[in-house]
């Protein structure tokens, strides 16, 4: 049975992330694998902005500036 917390895969275009979510790869941990394409890790710490290319989804670091007071 499938994690209740889990989110399908591939199924939105834009996702926000945080540091907390470092290393990043797409698909996430908290995605669904049954039905995606093969992990991939992607560099999203000195744009602050990643795509995947095998579903093209993108992928903003919303804190990309670090600590902000």
């Amino acid at each position: 049975m499938a994690d209740p917390k889990s989110i399908e895969a591939n199924a939105q275009r834009h996702y926000e992330v945080t540091r907390a979510d470092l290393p990043l790869s797409c698909p996430t941990p908290a995605m669904k694998l049954w039905n995606s394409h093969p992990r991939v890790y992607l560099p999203i710490e000195k744009t602050g902005r990643a795509q995947c290319p095998y579903c093209g989804a993108v992928y903003t670091l919303v804190d990309a500036g670090g600590d902000a007071s």
